[in-house]
């Protein structure tokens, strides 16, 4: 599939896909669902792939929807956004956290709406010091959708994420980091060296390990304790019998850097 608006390549363990709408702050279309799914299912029938790096194009990493994908009328009966929630971001923001990968979002710029909350959606968010995240639907009499209401209060708590949702107000990177929204904030010119250094660190690390990492840590939002050991029992008994542990306990006996494969 030939890919207008969106950038992607497997290199060294490393997929990285980057949103290219520049001149549109990289905001969504129904073509670039299309290609960003088509390359998703790259990246999940390849074995080579250790981890994921999602991206935007020059100034801003996505402004969410475009609206003129999806133009209504005044006076007009209107539009079923829950049928393009449905289609195209839910699928989307499921296809990310099932990743059995790390998965890594740099912010380059802007995050508003379903930019915002997709990259939320990401395990580890590195952000330029002048990117900014902005939850937009109230000004539209929407509601954070792309897992927005789901992923805000486990981040940052009732009130913070009420505040966001309802007012709509600019987040710093800075301050995401300071209130734990995001992992890191980066200056602007070290954004891209960071990515690639961490991105590098996770292609030689067991992936398999990690990938039950992130499912148990995602699990622990609707289990119990007593079900969330039982998790890590089971977790437990299949990583000890992986490739990746039998060298992580052979190179630490030997003195040695392990040389993981991701099995």
């Amino acid at each position: 599939m030939n890919y207008d608006t969106i950038l992607f390549e497997i290199a060294d363990g490393i997929a990285k896909l980057t949103l290219n709408r520049p001149d549109k702050l990289n905001s969504f279309t129904q073509q670039m669902h299309e290609e960003v799914r088509d390359a998703m299912r790259q990246v999940n029938a390849d074995k080579s792939v250790r981890v994921f790096v999602l991206g935007g194009a020059g100034r801003g990493f996505c402004a969410g929807q475009d609206l003129s994908d999806r133009a209504v009328e005044p006076g007009s009966k209107g539009v079923d956004l829950g049928d393009s929630v449905e289609q195209n971001y839910a699928p989307l923001v499921l296809a990310l956290r099932a990743l059995p990968m790390p998965v890594i979002c740099a912010v380059n710029g802007v995050a508003a709406g379903a930019g915002a909350n997709l990259a939320l959606a990401c395990d580890i968010v590195l952000a330029a010091k002048s990117a900014s995240f902005v939850e937009v639907f109230c000004k539209l009499g929407l509601i954070p959708d792309t897992g927005g209401t789901y992923f805000l209060p486990r981040l940052v708590g009732s009130a913070r994420a009420m505040g966001m949702a309802m007012l709509g107000e600019k987040l710093t990177a800075e301050k995401a980091e300071a209130w734990g929204l995001i992992w890191k904030c980066v200056p602007d010119e070290e954004l891209a060296a960071e990515t690639d250094k961490l991105a590098r660190h996770f292609a030689s690390a067991p992936t398999k390990g990690l990938a039950f990492t992130k499912q148990a840590l995602h699990a622990s939002a609707q289990n119990t304790l007593q079900q969330q050991l039982t998790l890590e029992c089971g977790m437990m008994s299949e990583l000890g019998n992986s490739e990746d542990y039998r060298e992580g306990v052979a190179a630490f006996m030997a003195k040695r850097a392990p040389q993981f494969q991701g099995k």
